[in-house]
């Protein structure tokens, strides 16, 4: 088995306070009250805390949807949850590239693209389970609302960030987002 790269434990401080904020500006972006942001069932993981099957090389995270059945009469029903699985490595991997990058920003933007994806797949707004056309199309909508919630919240450093991610611009439109 490989060893695989995983953030410090100053990292994964910064892991924290990114996925906190990045809460915090989803839940604001959707006009979403505390009981509708509680309802919605997912976790943030690390690679320290992720199983086998939940790693992957090149992604910077994953969802993964996992249900529970439940009983009740008469009436099969089940409760899903998502595991947002951040990739270490890659997201590791990508700031040695591109050194004028930050970790906080970058983990900022990447979980801001994944809870909108929550929040899509929550709202029924794009299923989870779509065709590899489907989901790219998705990609591109999702990189637009995380850029549009970014370019509300003038957060240092994710103007470097937005151009990163600025060939994610849906066909035929610019990529406006750009605070540069």
């Amino acid at each position: 088995m490989n060893i695989i790269e995983k953030f410090n434990i100053n990292q994964l401080k910064e892991v924290a306070e990114s996925v906190a904020i990045a809460e915090e500006l989803v839940c604001n972006f959707y006009k979403m009250s505390a009981n509708q942001w509680k309802k919605l069932k997912y976790d943030v993981k690390t690679l320290e805390d992720l199983l086998e099957h939940e790693i992957v090389y090149g992604p910077f995270a994953q969802i993964i949807r996992y249900h529970k059945q439940i009983l009740n009469s008469n009436i099969r029903s089940f409760l899903y949850y998502y595991n947002i699985c951040l990739q270490d490595h890659s997201i590791l991997a990508v700031l040695r590239r591109y050194k004028e990058l930050d970790l906080f920003s970058f983990l900022l933007y990447v979980s801001i693209h994944e809870l909108v994806h929550i929040v899509r797949f929550n709202k029924f707004l794009r299923g989870f389970d779509a065709s590899e056309k489907e989901r790219f199309k998705e990609e591109a909508i999702v990189h637009k609302r995380t850029c549009q919630i970014i370019k509300k919240s003038n957060i240092k450093g994710m103007d470097t960030v937005l151009y990163y991610y600025r060939e994610w611009a849906i066909e035929g439109e610019s990529f406006d987002c750009l605070m540069l």
